[in-house]
């Protein structure tokens, strides 16, 4: 039995996120779906991360284990004739029997958009409309307080024993009206992404000044941060492994 390691990438809009749930349409349910139809096997894959509804992905990685003989180069082709449009196999390769996807993970990357000018109806679907100008400037002061290891309570949703994470990068880049945010960590808490974006918004509209980001860090208070950014305007842009 071989262990595959397949990168995809997919529009998250028209899924309820990455887990398969009982009613709802997900993008696990739909390539275990098409692994099935090509493989003839009934496989249960493990994804690198788990993704919420309208979230994107530029590049999700998962493993699972078959019998099927098909060469590791030539699985993405033919998995690709069995996937939605919005949904792609990039590549796929054979790694060691006890790689995981999610537990080999030594860092992902999120990328948010944010739209800063009009409002563009062909893009609602995958940025943030922001009204309101946002400093850049501003914004590129306070990513400089996230990066290091931290205790980023203040920055997650529910509840967590291990709160504390190493980021390892967070850069904000400008083309035009639109604002990249590039967050790379070791690892994500749940809505971290999406809240210190909603934070940066804030610092970049005024309501916050950067100083104070290491007293929201510290205080291990959600309140005091700034609002969930919307999913639509997150992508999981980068997954890598030591070895692959």
């Amino acid at each position: 039995m071989r262990n595959l390691l397949l990168y995809l990438q997919y529009d998250g809009t028209y899924y309820h996120g990455w887990q398969i749930q009982p009613e709802d349409v997900t993008v696990q349910q739909t390539v275990e779906a098409a692994i099935f139809k090509i493989f003839k096997e009934e496989i249960s894959v493990a994804g690198c991360s788990r993704t919420d509804a309208g979230v994107h992905a530029k590049k999700y990685a998962l493993s699972f284990f078959t019998d099927c003989k098909i060469p590791a180069d030539r699985v993405a082709v033919a998995l690709n004739t069995a996937l939605p449009c919005d949904i792609r196999a990039l590549v796929c390769v054979e790694v060691c029997e006890n790689f995981h996807a999610r537990f080999d993970t030594v860092s992902k990357t999120y990328q948010y958009i944010i739209n800063n000018g009009n409002f563009d109806v062909f893009m609602r679907n995958y940025c943030w409309s922001v009204k309101n100008k946002l400093d850049i400037q501003k914004m590129k002061d306070a990513a400089k307080f996230f990066i290091g290891k931290h205790d980023f309570k203040s920055f997650m949703t529910g509840d967590k024993d291990s709160t504390v994470r190493t980021v390892f990068l967070l850069d904000i880049v400008q083309n035009g009206d639109f604002i990249n945010i590039f967050i790379s960590a070791d690892g994500f808490l749940y809505n971290m992404v999406r809240i210190i974006t909603g934070t940066l918004k804030r610092v970049g509209e005024g309501k916050l000044d950067a100083d104070k980001i290491p007293e929201i860090i510290k205080a291990r208070d959600r309140r005091l941060a700034g609002e969930t950014a919307p999913p639509q305007g997150l992508y999981l842009y980068d997954v890598k492994y030591e070895n692959y």
